[in-house]
């Protein structure tokens, strides 16, 4: 479903005042990808890049065409990984932020459930 413009601008403005709501924004984003949610990690990127940095600014940043990130990050985008972590590496830079992975196990009863 798409997001009504009046949404998009709440949310935005949020961004642009709210210092813990952008990060909350990053770290969601980056928890959808990681949990292979990658469309709802991409468009969530997508909205904290449009509220934040714009993506002109993040182009002229990274030395890459707007239009070029605008497709990497879209519904059928697919970056090239150093492109992407690139763009995630500024992201966190930029906003001060460092994000770490922990890994978590799963109990044996679960991976055998799932390989079924």
């Amino acid at each position: 479903m798409a997001l009504t413009k009046n949404f998009r601008k709440t949310i935005y403005e949020r961004a642009k005042r709210d210092a813990a709501y952008r990060k909350a924004m990053l770290s969601e984003a980056i928890d959808s990808l990681l949990c292979g949610e990658i469309e709802v990690g991409k468009a969530i990127l997508r909205d904290y890049i449009n509220a934040t940095i714009g993506f002109g600014t993040l182009g002229e940043k990274l030395h890459k065409p707007s239009k070029s990130l605008h497709r990497m990050l879209s519904p059928a985008g697919n970056p090239k990984t150093n492109n992407f972590f690139e763009i995630l590496n500024f992201l966190q830079n930029n906003e001060g932020v460092d994000f770490t992975v922990i890994a978590r196990h799963h109990q044996r009863s679960d991976l055998h459930n799932s390989v079924s």
